[in-house]
């Protein structure tokens, strides 16, 4: 049966397009597929999408996220389990497995799977048999099984953090998403989508778009949590924007608060902080966007230098997050470009 429909995945860079190609290939084939990205980039609609361009798109796909269940809860969950077979089983129980009979399960995170349940889905991949928890009945299912993680699973497997065989079995193909910081030309259709979507939600009548600045803010930015965080941010800027002009403010980090729980105010980081001031006479400033570019250009070149071009270190002693000063040495790229060269995490 056909409980949902697949979401609309947006983009045109290349490297996007090239992933929805590679989907497009590997759907028709009745074999196990591997999604790989980080936080974020969207493997739950990939994997949606390899589903319903399969042969089994009419039947079931259901879903599980392995990390959000300790080992005994998520093996009675994809195996179900018999009554009495511990406390709290009144009565028989169905798990993913039985149910997506005949469809598709996708693991997401299934690098947190115990080695335990590993061992068991390596046997319904093998031989599509199983036996609920507590049981003696073995069951025969025909399931396509679609794996997601945001980890290394070869360097697990060496590690013996993760069955090789299993590994194996799993890696028919894999897909491997690219972050949103490789898909810059994405990042409008994306925001403006999120935008509107926004704007429905608040009952306005028209979203009036982002200005350059703010759109240059958005593709300048790293963003680690991908396209789940573009938007966030975007709906964020759009509920506290009244409706009636441009986007122009944008908040990365709503944590950021100079009352924030442990944020560190400690006096040796004001003398480090007066130590790169430079006070200019406010009638010797001629241009005060250039002055505050030449500013901000200066305090970065200080700090990369006093920290041997350690860029975690140099965040640090600006006070700025890893992703806010890799923003910044972008945007003076030019100005930097010998520094950035040189820079090591």
């Amino acid at each position: 049966m056909r409980d949902q429909e697949p979401q609309k995945l947006l983009g045109d860079a290349p490297a996007f397009q090239a992933v929805l190609e590679h989907v497009s290939s590997v759907a028709p084939l009745n074999k196990p597929v591997l999604i790989i990205g980080e936080r974020g980039t969207g493997k739950e609609l990939i994997a949606s999408r390899v589903h319903y361009l399969s042969q089994r798109w009419e039947e079931t796909l259901l879903k599980i996220n392995c990390a959000a269940l300790p080992e005994s809860l998520l093996e009675s969950e994809l195996f179900g389990y018999e009554a009495g077979s511990f406390t709290g089983a009144g009565k028989r129980h169905q798990g993913r497995f039985e149910r997506a009979d005949g469809g598709t399960l996708f693991l997401d995170e299934i690098s947190s799977m115990s080695m335990r349940v590993q061992e068991k889905l390596l046997r319904v991949i093998e031989y599509g048999e199983f036996e609920r928890v507590g049981g003696t009945e073995t069951l025969t299912v025909n399931i396509r099984i679609i794996g997601a993680a945001n980890a290394d699973l070869p360097e697990m497997a060496r590690n013996g953090k993760f069955r090789e065989d299993l590994l194996d079995r799993l890696s028919f193909d894999v897909i491997t998403l690219p972050p949103l910081r490789a898909r810059i030309e994405d990042i409008e259709l994306l925001a403006t989508h999120f935008a509107t979507g926004m704007v429905k939600e608040l009952k306005r009548e028209l979203f009036q778009g982002f200005s350059q600045a703010a759109m240059k803010k958005l593709e300048d930015y790293a963003w680690p949590g991908n396209i789940r965080e573009l938007k966030n941010v975007v709906e964020r800027a759009v509920y506290r924007n009244d409706g009636k002009k441009l986007i122009s403010e944008i908040e990365f980090d709503p944590f950021n608060s100079p009352y924030r729980p442990g944020k560190n105010t400690a006096s040796s980081n004001q003398t480090e902080s007066k130590e790169i001031l430079t006070v200019v006479p406010t009638n010797e400033i001629s241009d005060f966007r250039q002055h505050i570019r030449d500013y901000e250009i200066s305090c970065l070149q200080n700090a990369l230098e006093t920290n041997r071009h350690h860029q975690q270190n140099t965040a640090k002693a600006l006070g700025l997050t890893y992703n806010q000063l890799r923003s910044y040495l972008r945007k003076y790229n030019d100005e930097l470009v010998d520094d950035e060269a040189q820079a090591t995490k």
